[in-house]
């Protein structure tokens, strides 16, 4: 018999996970993981599952009903327990890949474009053609935030997982490993890293201190971890930014999202993802680009 996984096991780490999430939708994600296991449905299934709610959702912020928006705000949330239940699921049964992980991404951009269509469609009778150039222009820096946002989390978890179990990636390398896939031959694989590569790009390039430190932890470490006492240095100076990295996916956004449709004023998300959420992931960049300068200055003191 294999050794049964707890909930605590499907977590990828207490340092980055939101309150609400630890209290709502790992617990509904975790169950939900249980049954498709049981039932042996893999996690790129979940998130597919988790893509049509999402969209379902967006079908119903279309009309201007309270009762169909609430059941847009209920088919959101179910979407994003599958969300959860997918890297859950995929903890649970040793069953990775990086197709999966950029599945996952592309689920949450799919369910905000289905959703900016949807009050793009329903605010066109009043706002013309300004409300999807509004629309166009808020989804740019939407996708900016959750692009950075994933990033930073990615490279604290490196020093909590370690080298071995990191998500994080190298645009040279992933450039490299492109280049020997075909259209013919890898098609879909492709297609996928031909948004991927540009996206891990755009993350580096907007934060050259933290590649700095990246290439120097290479030059000294190769491929092993940093010694204990570095990483748990690190930790503890990272572990602040976590939350303003939450705050750029998904729990915030979509409260203030729900409040606005309720309200009857949708477009007041849109500004409010080019105001709060724009200053937030100023600070954020800001912040931590400092503290991986410190962090490398410390690294090649000791050089």
């Amino acid at each position: 018999m294999g050794t049964k996984v707890t909930f605590q096991d499907t977590l990828k780490s207490k340092d980055t996970e939101e309150w609400l999430d630890l209290v709502f939708y790992r617990p509904l994600g975790y169950l939900w993981a249980l049954f498709f296991k049981k039932i042996h449905v893999i996690p790129n299934v979940v998130t597919i599952l988790s893509i049509l709610l999402g969209i379902a959702a967006g079908v119903m912020f279309c009309f201007n009903d309270l009762w169909m928006n609430v059941i847009g705000i209920l088919l959101l949330i179910w979407a994003n327990t599958f969300d959860s239940a997918d890297g859950q699921l995929a903890r649970m049964t040793g069953n990775y890949s990086r197709f999966g992980r950029m599945l996952d991404g592309v689920a949450g951009e799919c369910w905000f474009f289905a959703i900016y269509a949807a009050i793009c469609l329903r605010l066109t009778p009043e706002w013309g053609f300004w409300i999807w150039l509004l629309a166009a222009i808020t989804g740019f820096f939407h996708g900016r935030q959750a692009a950075m946002a994933d990033h930073i989390r990615n490279f604290h978890l490196l020093f909590i997982n370690g080298k071995k179990r990191s998500e994080m990636e190298d645009y040279a390398k992933l450039r490299e490993q492109t280049r020997h896939l075909t259209w013919k031959h890898d098609f879909f694989e492709k297609l996928f890293m031909f948004f991927y590569v540009p996206y891990t790009k755009g993350q580096e390039k907007a934060t050259p201190n933290l590649q700095l430190f990246r290439k120097s932890l290479t030059e000294k470490f190769g491929d092993e971890d940093p010694p204990q006492d570095f990483r748990q240095d690190f930790r503890r100076a990272s572990k602040p930014m976590m939350k303003y990295a939450n705050i750029l996916t998904f729990n915030i956004r979509s409260f203030v999202l729900f409040i606005c449709l309720i309200a009857g004023f949708p477009w007041v998300y849109f500004l409010f993802e080019l105001t709060v959420m724009n200053l937030v992931l100023l600070y954020m960049l800001r912040t931590y680009e400092n503290i991986c300068e410190r962090f490398n200055f410390r690294l090649r003191g000791n050089a």
